[in-house]
């Protein structure tokens, strides 16, 4: 077995959408080695502690831990669930598709089902169909009572979907690469400086509620007060066909972001990343997100202000039930980080906003 792998399908197998990612906390903190402290903020963000060789720097290396989602609304008459987004959902991606109840009885497995394109005139056809107007199937029949099941409003709705090697070994495929594929990062990361010196203090956390509006990312920074952060999230995919985007191929290593929605990076950390991976020879291609935002967004304005950096992986189909990550680019983001932290000492931070 490659080495993150067991890691990346254990964490992307877990079911966690926002707001109740006690799940997917669980075999995040299951994976970490030796750590000094482990803690919670109060909306439930993991944070991980390994001390160096100084209390600071204080190094933060957050992936949120939550997926898209869905929530239960209300049961129709019939027996049917209506249901709510929790995170982005484009309508083409949800129809047909697989979803797990999560219950106090257990699991419920259901399907996203919608009035049968044979009966729409030509003008709906044309629409994308919006979520208000499906359902999700349970197995309703007459005679058979849905609310046996356990039921209820505002339980959670899961992508039904497991992890998977494509025939091209290279790439793996499964929901909530977006974003447990930035909390595998840091856990991954904090775990090649077991037992290994550097002169700061790191953080791994994994934050909750990012979908959202990146609301764990303000708490758990809060608690943390970092001097530095990291923010490891899936990128776009540029290698698609009639794709707009000019990079971003998978296997072409980690993205470095430059502009997201919600952050301007501290250019300063982006030239030392930059730098880094250079003088390292680990592959590496510019990325910009012109729509939404990352963790970095509420990071980088906590307390005083925080130096930050948004870096990923090109990623296919996110925000779906499966997305598709190259193993290579996951592999270098931990290795780049890596030299990048052993970097981070006083002298180096302070002139990130030195002026």
């Amino acid at each position: 077995m490659d080495k993150y792998q067991k890691l990346l399908q254990e964490m992307t197998d877990a079911h966690g959408i926002s707001g109740f990612e006690e799940d997917a906390i669980n075999v995040m903190k299951s994976h970490l080695l030796k750590p000094d402290e482990v803690t919670f903020d109060k909306l439930g963000s993991l944070i991980a502690k390994r001390v160096g060789k100084s209390d600071r720097p204080r190094v933060m290396i957050a992936g949120h831990i939550d997926e898209i989602g869905f929530i239960v609304k209300e049961i129709t008459s019939e027996g049917y669930i209506k249901f709510l987004p929790v995170g982005g959902w484009w309508g083409h991606v949800a129809l047909a598709q697989r979803v797990i109840i999560k219950t106090s009885k257990g699991d419920v497995p259901g399907v996203i089902g919608s009035r049968p394109p044979h009966i729409l005139n030509d003008e709906e056809r044309k629409k994308v169909l919006e979520l208000k107007d499906m359902f999700i199937d349970v197995g309703v029949c007459d005679g058979f009572d849905v609310k046996s099941l356990g039921i209820r409003p505002g339980d959670p709705i899961v992508p039904d979907s497991k992890f998977q090697i494509m025939g091209n070994p290279d790439l793996y495929m499964n929901k909530a690469f977006d974003n447990r594929f930035g909390a595998a990062v840091a856990v991954a990361v904090f775990n090649e400086f077991a037992g290994q010196p550097h002169p700061n203090t790191i953080y791994a956390v994994g934050t909750v509620q990012e979908e959202v509006g990146l609301r764990g990312a303000g708490t758990a920074a809060h608690v943390i007060d970092p001097d530095v952060a990291i923010v490891p999230d899936v990128s776009l995919s540029g290698d698609s066909p009639d794709s707009k985007l000019t990079a971003g191929r998978l296997g072409s290593g980690p993205s470095i972001t430059v502009f997201d929605g919600s952050m301007i990076p501290n250019r300063r950390l982006r030239d030392l990343v930059v730098e880094t991976a250079e003088s390292n020879k680990i592959p590496f291609h510019f990325a910009a997100l012109e729509r939404g935002g990352t963790d970095g967004g509420r990071i980088h304005m906590s307390r005083a202000g925080v130096p930050t950096i948004y870096v990923g992986a090109a990623t296919r189909y996110i925000h779906s039930h499966t997305a598709i990550l190259h193993k290579g680019d996951f592999e270098n983001l931990v290795k780049l980080l890596v030299e990048v932290i052993k970097k981070l000492d006083a002298k180096r931070v302070e002139g990130l906003t030195a002026r």
